[in-house]
């Protein structure tokens, strides 16, 4: 009986390769003829009697006989039997396993009848079941290693060779600086065969045609030999001074240029320091076209300063207030003074009527006969306390102060006493004061150094200083009229007019001549009409403005440079009533503007007080 038979309840399972081969065995057993069948059936009846034992040593067994280890194919289930063939002692023992061992006998023998097993190789014993590891020890704790050292400083390794790409980058710049050296080699060879040439040219247009000493400066590509003032030029014609040193040449005009006209400079025969040959170096430049600043008085409104060109077309209101008194303009500045109740108030704007501050004043008073230092960047005016009288109170002081206002007023002081001043005027382009005093003393003031008052004698009257030449036109007590170097204290009389026209009221320099109003009485002295006649340097005078006896010229003055004058007219005089200023004037004024090149008359504007000239007008 087999084992199947027996435990009929346990589930088919898959069969190993020594199941396979045992019962392949089997086949070939069973397949093979009996030599002994009683034999045969005595192992069966041995095998079935016999009791399992699990307790013996497993044993692959495969007999010739058949025997319990061969099953059906297809109802193996994992069990392991070991067999051991009978005998006289012999036990047959199973145990669980999933394959069938078979060991033979110490001392066995089979029936002689049966026949004789087949040879077959042992079938390898089972690896015995593997002990289980020991639990490893813990490791012990790792000790905390030291702090590494500080590696000491990689020595720099040495430069490499250059790698060919390395070869080709020096090789390219190399022959660019190489390119570089022969252009500037070159271009050091055309300059020298070439001469001297202007680099640069800086000069300052506007303010050539409102100031005298404005600058061209012209400089040169190499340094230059000495250059005298005859190798200068400039077209039209201006007179200057030359400041020439290095590469740079200064040229200084000692008047103000005219508007609207193209100037060229030129320098002949210039040469470099080292030799060479010589070059003309010429530049040019224009001039743009003036405008000037007019007061309109309004006895029924406000008064008001505007700016316009010399067409009058471009009239523009740059400030508005209630009683203008007088007013000056600098190149980038206006000064106001207005007439208030309790006193005069000195404002200080920029040429377009903003940014306006209030200058302080000795004290509570009015001010007149302003006038500006464009150069020195200072005021002048007269100055009165408002509480006045024979024993307190300053009358007719000349003060002069910062037009910035950083400063405190100054009065003129002559032997440590305040003066009391009559006529004054500064002279331009300069921080100079020249003034008469109430005594007729005429002396003169550097406001830019410590030098003090300066002494020029007596005289009854400044009619005017010449801009850039330091020479003022005065009368002296006996009535002659004199030119004075400020310079020196030199002085000769001033030549007459050719036609003479007599004593001038007023005479007002320019560049190149004079504007000089002229007064024709009748034989009973009352006057009979006016005229401005401009005079030139050599003597030559001609009539510009002519009125008869129902007008009145208040004031002449020419601009900067002499090319245009301003006459100041009141007409119809007794239908032409004065106003109540403090300089009081006639309601109705015009300012007719000239050519004085031409004498043609341009226009005639309603205003007075033109920003060309340096006083306002006196009636």
């Amino acid at each position: 009986m087999s084992t199947d038979d027996e435990r009929p309840d346990l589930p088919a399972a898959p069969r190993t390769r020594a199941e396979m081969r045992a019962a392949r065995e089997a086949e070939a057993a069973a397949s093979a003829p009996a030599s002994d069948d009683d034999g045969g059936a005595d192992r069966d009846e041995a095998s079935s009697a016999a009791e399992p034992r699990f307790d013996s040593p497993a044993a692959r067994s495969t007999t010739g006989g058949g025997g319990a280890a061969a099953r059906p194919k297809g109802d193996e289930r994992p069990t392991r039997s070991t067999f051991v063939a009978p005998d006289a002692d012999s036990t047959t023992t199973f145990a669980a396993h999933s394959s069938i061992d078979y060991v033979a006998p110490a001392s066995s023998a089979t029936d002689e009848s049966s026949p004789a097993p087949e040879k077959r190789k042992p079938a390898k014993a089972p690896k015995p079941a593997k002990e289980p590891k020991p639990a490893k020890e813990p490791k012990p704790a790792r000790e905390p290693k030291p702090a590494k050292e500080p590696k000491p400083a990689k020595e720099p390794k040495p430069d490499n060779p250059a790698s060919p790409r390395d070869r080709r980058f020096l090789l390219a710049l190399g022959a660019v600086l190489g390119i570089l050296v022969l252009v500037g080699a070159g271009l050091g060879a055309v300059s020298l065969t070439q001469g001297p040439r202007i680099t640069e040219v800086q000069v300052n247009p506007t303010e050539a045609i409102e100031t005298s000493g404005s600058r061209v400066i012209l400089t040169a590509n190499q340094s230059l030999a000495a250059i005298d003032e005859s190798q200068v030029t400039v077209e039209p014609a201006v007179p200057f001074t030359l400041d020439a040193a290095g590469r740079g040449i200064g040229i200084r005009f000692t008047v103000p240029l005219d508007d609207d006209t193209d100037y060229t400079v030129s320098i002949a025969d210039a040469v470099g320091a080292g030799g060479g040959p010589a070059a003309t170096l010429t530049t040019s430049f224009s001039t743009p076209a003036s405008s000037i600043f007019l007061l309109h008085r309004d006895v029924e409104g406000k008064d008001t300063i505007f700016r316009t060109d010399l067409s009058g077309e471009e009239a523009v209101p740059v400030f508005t207030a209630d009683s203008i008194n007088d007013f000056r303009a600098t190149s980038t500045q206006l000064v106001v003074s207005l007439e208030e109740d309790e006193g005069s108030k000195l404002l200080v704007m920029d040429r377009e009527g903003g940014n306006q501050r209030e200058l302080p004043l000795p004290g509570v008073g009015y001010v007149g006969a302003i006038q500006v230092s464009d150069r020195g960047g200072l005021v002048g005016y007269s100055y009165s306390d408002k509480e006045l009288s024979d024993t307190e109170g300053r009358a007719s002081v000349l003060v002069t102060q910062s037009l910035s206002g950083d400063d405190e007023p100054v009065v003129t002081e002559v032997g440590g006493t305040e003066a009391n001043i009559f006529v004054w005027q500064f002279v331009p382009d300069t921080a100079a004061v020249l003034f008469i005093d109430f005594d007729g003393a005429l002396s003169l003031v550097d406001r830019s150094t410590d030098a003090g008052v300066q002494s020029l004698g007596l005289a009854t009257t400044i009619q005017g200083v010449s801009r850039g030449t330091y020479t003022a036109i005065v009368e002296r007590l006996d009535g002659t009229v004199v030119e004075l170097n400020l310079t020196d204290g030199t002085e000769v009389p001033l030549e007459a007019s050719d036609p003479d026209y007599g004593t001038a009221t007023t005479i007002t320099p320019f560049p190149g001549g004079t504007l000089r109003h002229v007064v024709a009485r009748a034989a009973d002295g009352m006057p009979t009409g006016q005229a401005v006649v401009r005079v030139d340097d050599d003597g030559k005078a001609t009539p510009l403005v002519e009125v008869d006896s129902t007008d009145s010229i208040l004031q002449a003055c020419a601009s900067p440079s002499g090319q245009y004058a301003a006459v100041v007219i009141a007409p119809d005089l007794a239908d032409n009533p004065y106003d109540q200023m403090l300089l009081p004037l006639p309601q109705n004024l015009e300012t007719h503007l000239l050519d004085l090149r031409t004498g043609d008359e341009i226009v005639a504007l309603t205003g007075f007080d033109a920003s060309w000239c340096q006083t306002a007008p006196q009636f």
